[in-house]
């Protein structure tokens, strides 16, 4: 008797292996995150680049208000990245546990990590608005470049809280494996901005005065309230979680923490890049910080066009991790690394295919224009590296390999970035040298990302 028990339950031990639900990771299911990630992900940077177009496109001091707003959108879009990295973080923990069938266990941790990341943005707000001044001028800023600087940041910043709930949302979404709310919100917000930035910057007759660059940053704080209301409309219909703060802290709150810390850091050197660029830029002159403005948005755009795979190798690796599913793992990393690829080249393509119209979007210049299509083939030459070195970066996220990851962007800033920045200063490289100088940081940040992937998971399946 003893022996059939023991038999019996070695066959229903063989079955449920054999028929246990394994995470899909098929082109179909792949795509079913990738692309609504993707219309999400680039949501940002489009609303960016209408600010960009409008702005451009204003009849008095057009070139001074587009270098303000490239200036100010590189200093929001740190703090954005800074202190939205508790995205990266829900969604590894939550991906993770639900991969482990566990996830009763962090119900209540959501609502503890918002609340953290939105009084942090509230202090953020507190702290820089007396102080825009001072901040822009670091930026090599002045006269009236400076003043449209203060006059955009002094509104746009009252957006930011609203921005880092968005972003800590959008995490708890993305570790339940659904990326197709994050899209909605996104593009509600994305099409909200754009009606009002045509209305505010240039004014209906008779209804609306033309706001000019104040504006630009009225209609991003209105876009972004907006959808902090949606986020929480779709986090109670289609969500069991609650904003409910409950007591005491759930147990992974250290290790949350502990992920946001490391990003925090990885993150600083990452901003430390695009101030350096940013800088460096405005100090040549404002052609070259006005063509520099739209290259880094256009560049922005193709890394969150990629981000719809990295999104997906985010949220799908966490799963898979806490599955311990290390083949699946290897499997996915060689599929998205050929979506990835494809994606990069047709940008690439594309961008080559309407290289002189793309800058006469943004603006007439003749001088912005000369400066930006020197140095565009340098962006669009990128893109397939970019998404390698993106896509690898997310699975590690997922993973929650965090310390990894500031190890990483540390390097590749600090003894990368930096340095060949000034090296191409010196030969008087100016923009190209800027550019070129992203080029070597992407390869620097994606080669060990490559290597430690495969020395990981290689042996976890031969032993398997």
């Amino acid at each position: 008797m003893c022996d059939l028990n023991f038999f019996q339950s070695q066959i229903v031990h063989l079955l449920s292996n054999i028929f246990s639900l394994k995470t899909d990771i098929s082109f179909k299911r792949i795509n079913s995150l990738a692309i609504p990630a993707l219309i999400a992900g680039i949501a940002e940077p489009f609303l960016s680049i209408t600010d960009t177009a409008i702005v451009g496109n204003i009849e008095k001091n057009g070139i001074e208000s587009l270098a303000a707003v490239g200036i100010v959108g590189a200093f929001i879009s740190m703090l954005i990245w800074v202190f939205g990295q508790i995205r990266s973080a829900i969604s590894s923990l939550i991906s993770q546990y639900l991969g482990a069938n566990k996830l009763e266990e962090i119900k209540t941790l959501p609502a503890q990590a918002i609340a953290m990341v939105v009084c942090g943005g509230i202090i953020v707000l507190m702290i820089t608005y007396p102080f825009s001044k001072q901040i822009f001028g670091f930026y090599n800023a002045s006269g009236d470049i400076l003043d449209y600087c203060i006059e955009y940041y002094k509104i746009r910043i009252f957006g930011f809280p609203f921005s880092l709930f968005v972003f800590a949302v959008f995490g708890l979404f993305r570790g339940l494996q659904n990326t197709f709310y994050p899209m909605i919100i996104a593009l509600c917000g994305a099409s909200l901005n754009i009606g009002l930035d045509l209305a505010f910057v240039y004014g209906i007759d008779g209804l609306i005065p033309a706001m000019n660059i104040k504006g630009a940053a009225y209609a991003s704080v209105i876009s972004q309230i907006f959808m902090a209301l949606l986020s929480i409309f779709f986090l109670r219909r289609k969500t069991s979680f609650s904003l409910k703060i409950t007591r005491p802290f759930n147990k992974e709150i250290s290790t949350l923490l502990g992920m946001v810390i490391n990003l925090f850091i990885r993150t600083i050197a990452l901003n430390l890049a695009l101030y350096f660029a940013t800088s460096h830029a405005t100090n040549y002159g404002k052609e070259y910080i006005a063509a520099y403005t739209i290259g880094i948005n256009l560049w922005l755009l193709g890394a969150f066009i990629i981000d719809g795979y990295s999104s997906a190798g985010n949220v799908l690796a966490g799963k898979l991790l806490g599955s311990k599913d290390y083949r699946g793992m290897l499997q996915l990393g060689k599929r998205l690394i050929t979506y990835g690829l494809c994606t990069g080249l047709v940008l690439t393509v594309v961008g080559f295919l309407f290289y002189e119209p793309i800058g006469t979007v943004f603006i007439k210049d003749e001088l912005v224009q000369q400066e930006f299509q020197n140095v565009f083939w340098i962006i669009l030459i990128m893109q397939p590296l970019c998404a390698i070195t993106f896509i690898f970066d997310a699975m590690f996220k997922g993973m929650g390999e965090m310390g990894f990851l500031r190890n990483i962007l540390l390097f590749s800033t600090l003894v990368v970035f930096i340095p060949s920045l000034y090296v191409f200063d010196v030969f008087d490289c100016k923009l190209k040298g800027v550019w070129f100088t992203f080029l070597l940081w992407i390869i620097a940040r994606g080669t060990p990302l490559i290597v430690k992937f495969r020395r990981k998971f290689l042996p976890l399946v031969e032993k398997g």
